[in-house]
């Protein structure tokens, strides 16, 4: 037998107000969930676009993931953020953490679409973006970093490692990009987080482009 759907939800409305059991729901079913964002997609659409090569590889954006959420980072700042590949993997990590992250990318273009990306992975309550000269955003940040990730123009290296070191909070880790493929254009930058006295440092190649990680004694 058919049974009519409204005809039963009046019925069981009724078992209710007699006291009885209400075994079916009278209210309309609510309506579906918004799909949440999908930040695996929108990595891979970056990826596909990257026809610059901007955007570190996938196994460095994993890395970095990884590295945030191992050591609990609070407060994090990139230079340099192109179309916002690294960011969304820094900024699942942060979501683990409990953190925000900073990006600086110069190029306003770029910028955009980093914004737009962050927003689409689900992120914009995680990252700030922010459009410029890194050297002169910088200085306008409050507070100390517990991480930092430079993926710049390669002979400024040594540049914003010495505006961002005073900075850079005890325990806190500063990455630097391409130190293996690129690291003749950085020879100053190397040569100072290997002897600093205050840093331990390695390098690491979780992709053939190499990662410098220094951690702050």
């Amino acid at each position: 037998m058919i049974v009519n759907l409204r005809a039963a939800r009046f019925r069981a409305c009724m078992i209710l107000l007699t006291g009885a059991t209400c075994l079916v729901d009278p209210r309309p079913q609510a309506a579906a969930q918004s799909k949440p964002p999908d930040a695996s997609a929108v990595l891979a659409e970056i990826r596909s676009k990257d026809t610059g090569q901007l955007a570190v590889s996938e196994e460095d954006g994993r890395f970095l993931r990884l590295m945030i959420a191992s050591s609990g980072t609070k407060r994090a700042l990139e230079i340099g953020g192109a179309s916002g590949y690294s960011a969304i993997w820094m900024g699942l990590g942060l979501r683990k953490t409990g953190g925000r992250l900073v990006t600086i990318e110069y190029d306003p273009a770029r910028a955009r679409e980093l914004v737009a990306n962050v927003r689409r992975a689900g992120l914009a309550d995680i990252v700030e973006v922010r459009t410029g000269d890194a050297f002169q955003q910088i200085p306008k940040i409050t507070g100390t970093f517990d991480f930092v990730f430079l993926d710049a123009w390669k002979k400024d290296y040594k540049r914003f490692f010495d505006l961002v070191y005073p900075r850079l909070d005890a325990n806190g880790l500063f990455i630097a990009h391409n130190v293996v493929n690129k690291k003749n254009e950085m020879a100053d930058f190397l040569a100072a987080v290997q002897t600093h006295p205050s840093l331990w440092t390695t390098i690491v190649s979780p992709s053939g482009e190499g990662m410098s990680v220094s951690l702050r004694k």
